[in-house]
C-alpha cells in the first residue's frame, strides 16, 4: 500500500513551530477546508476585516469552495458554483462548474499547494526557518504555492515558463522570493523539471513541491474538491435525475483525483481527461505547443490514477480563444443577450479562464458522445477566472482585428453550438495502460522514479486507496501541530 512519508523530523518540527508561534499562525485542516462552517468562530470574526487576498495568515481559513463570493470580508457560504445554461451549450444536460475564483489569489491551486506543503511542516520535513519551498508549475499553481509560503512565514522559488502571462509575473514579483522563468509556454513542462535537477544540484537548502507528482496535491482534491462536488449533487440533483461523470483538463491531474471520489460514491460515474487538441499525449501520444493556460502536456503526471480514466478528449486551443473573447469582448456579450441568454449570466463570463472554457467544451461533448438529457448532471471546474489574463484580451485585439458581431456569431455557431464528438476517444483496458506506460518515459527515465514503483501503480490494487486513507491522519497532524503552536488555544 502506497503512502506518504509522515515521520517526524523533531528539530524541523521545533523550528516550525516556533516561527508560527511568532508570527502568528494556525493551520486549518482538511475538515475545515471541507465545511468551514465548523471554523472556530473567534476566527471567523478576524476574517471580517482581512480582505480574500491579503497576505494574511488567518487567510489559510478561506482555502475552501465556500468562501462568500466577495473581495473583503466575507463569511463562509455554499459551494461557489454556477449551471451553463442551454443557450451557451446547446445540450440539455446540466452541466454545473465548481468556481475557481473565490480563492485566495483567484485560483484553486492555492488548495493543492497546501496539500502539499503542510504534511512537511508538521511533521518537521521543512523548516521554514532556513529552507525554501520550491514551485514548478505552468502558472497558478507556484502562484499558490508562493501565497501559502508567505502565509506561513516560508521563503519561496516560483517556477514557470517565460511565455505565461504577463498578469501572473507581476503578481508573483510581489510575492516570491525569487522568479525564474524558463524556456517555452504552456506544454514546456520537461524544462520546468530540468530547472528543479538544476536547483537540487546547486546545494541550497531548498524542498522541491512538483505538483505533478506530489500526492498533496491528489489528496487535497481528492477529498477538499470531491466533497464540493458532492455538495452540488446534493442541492441540484432531482429524483429522476442522474450523475453521468467529470471532467477535467488534466494539467498537474490533481483536479482530476476529485473523479476518484466521486466514483466511490457513484460507481456508474465516469471521469473525463481533456488536453489541447494541438498536444495530444494521451489521446495520441503526441506533443506540441498551445495557448490553453492552465494546463501542461507532453507527459503523463505521476499523480493521474490513469486506470480510473474512461475517456480522453482534446480542445482545440482555437475554440477556446474564440470563446474567450467572445465572452470579454462587449459585441461577443451582446449577441449572446440577444441569442436569449440570461443577463445575470452574462455578468458572470468573467468567471471562465481559458482552462475552465476547455473544460465546459469538454463537458458538452462528454454529453453529447453519450447522447445525454435533461435528467443526466455533468460536473467540471472553473479553475481560475478571466482576471488573471487581461493582457491576453487586448493582444488577441492586436493580432487579430476588432471582434465584431459577425465573429461573435460565428464564433457561437461554430466553437460553442457545433462543438462535436470529434477528437475523443473511450478507453479500453489497453488503452488505459498504453497511457500509464507514457508514464516511464518522464518518471523512471528522467525524474528518478523506479520501475517497482511504477508497476505498483498499475498492479497494486490499494496503491491509490493507500494514499485516501491517510487524510485522518493529516488532520491528525495538524490539530497537533496547533496546539503544540499554542494560538488555537485562544479560540475555543
Amino acid at each position: 500500500m502506497a503512502r506518504i512519508d509522515l515521520s517526524i523530523n523533531k528539530n524541523g518540527r521545533e523550528n516550525a513551530i516556533k516561527r508560527f508561534r511568532e508570527q502568528n499562525i494556525i493551520l486549518p485542516t482538511f475538515a475545515q477546508m471541507k465545511t468551514p462552517q465548523n471554523i472556530p468562530e473567534k476566527i471567523k470574526t478576524e476574517l471580517d476585516n482581512i480582505g480574500l487576498w491579503d497576505f494574511h495568515p488567518r487567510n489559510l481559513f478561506r482555502i475552501t469552495w465556500k468562501n462568500q463570493p466577495k473581495p473583503k470580508g466575507g463569511e463562509f457560504a455554499k459551494v461557489n458554483y454556477l449551471e451553463i445554461p442551454s443557450e451557451i451549450s446547446g445540450v440539455q444536460t446540466r452541466i454545473f462548474m465548481l468556481i475557481g475564483k473565490w480563492f485566495p489569489t483567484g485560483a484553486h491551486k492555492v488548495g493543492a499547494a497546501y496539500g502539499c506543503l503542510v504534511p512537511r511542516i508538521v511533521t518537521g520535513q521543512f523548516d521554514p526557518t532556513y529552507q525554501k519551498a520550491v514551485w514548478p508549475s505552468t502558472g497558478n499553481y507556484c502562484r499558490g504555492g508562493a501565497y501559502d509560503s508567505s502565509l506561513m512565514g516560508c521563503q519561496s522559488i516560483a517556477i514557470l515558463p517565460e511565455g505565461m502571462s504577463k498578469e501572473r509575473f507581476d503578481w508573483l514579483k510581489l510575492v516570491a522570493s525569487q522568479v525564474i522563468a524558463t524556456p517555452g509556454t504552456e506544454s514546456n513542462v520537461k524544462e520546468i523539471f530540468d530547472k528543479c535537477w538544476e536547483l537540487r544540484a546547486s546545494g541550497e537548502p531548498l524542498v522541491i513541491f512538483n505538483q505533478f507528482e506530489e500526492f498533496g496535491n491528489y489528496m487535497w482534491h481528492f477529498d477538499v474538491t470531491g466533497h464540493a462536488f458532492a455538495d452540488i449533487l446534493d442541492l441540484e440533483m432531482r429524483p429522476n435525475d442522474r450523475y453521468a461523470g467529470a471532467c477535467f483538463t488534466t494539467g498537474s491531474a490533481g483536479t482530476i483525483g476529485s473523479g476518484d471520489f466521486l466514483k466511490q460514491k457513484y460507481p456508474l460515474s465516469k471521469i473525463v481527461a481533456s488536453e489541447a487538441l494541438q498536444c495530444p499525449t494521451l489521446l495520441n501520444n503526441g506533443f506540441g505547443s498551445h495557448r490553453i493556460e492552465g494546463i501542461g502536456d507532453k507527459h503523463v503526471p505521476w499523480v493521474h490514477n490513469v486506470k480510473n480514466t474512461d475517456l480522453v478528449t482534446a480542445i482545440d486551443d482555437n475554440s477556446v480563444v474564440r470563446i474567450a473573447r467572445l465572452f470579454n469582448e462587449p459585441e461577443g456579450q451582446a449577441y449572446l443577450a440577444k441569442k436569449g441568454v440570461d443577463p445575470e449570466f452574462i455578468s458572470k463570463l468573467n468567471l471562465f479562464g481559458f482552462s475552465g472554457i476547455a473544460n465546459m467544451l469538454t463537458a458538452i461533448k462528454f454529453a453529447k458522445y453519450y447522447e445525454m438529457d435533461g435528467n443526466d448532471i455533468v460536473l467540471s471546474v472553473l479553475t481560475d477566472s478571466m482576471e488573471l489574463y487581461g493582457t491576453r484580451i487586448e493582444e488577441y485585439r492586436e493580432e487579430m482585428g476588432p471582434f465584431t458581431g459577425y465573429d461573435a456569431a460565428e464564433v457561437y455557431a461554430a466553437d460553442l453550438l457545433g462543438e462535436s464528438t470529434d477528437n475523443m476517444q473511450e478507453l479500453t483496458y489497453e488503452d488505459r495502460k498504453r497511457i500509464h506506460n507514457l508514464k516511464y518515459y518522464t518518471w523512471v527515465e528522467q525524474q528518478g522514479k523506479t520501475y517497482a514503483e511504477i508497476m505498483d501503480q498499475w498492479y497494486d490494487h490499494d496503491y491509490w486507496t493507500g494514499y485516501q486513507h491517510q487524510l485522518p491522519e493529516f488532520d491528525d497532524l495538524i490539530n497537533e501541530f496547533n496546539e503544540d503552536v499554542g494560538l488555537i488555544k485562544k479560540y475555543k
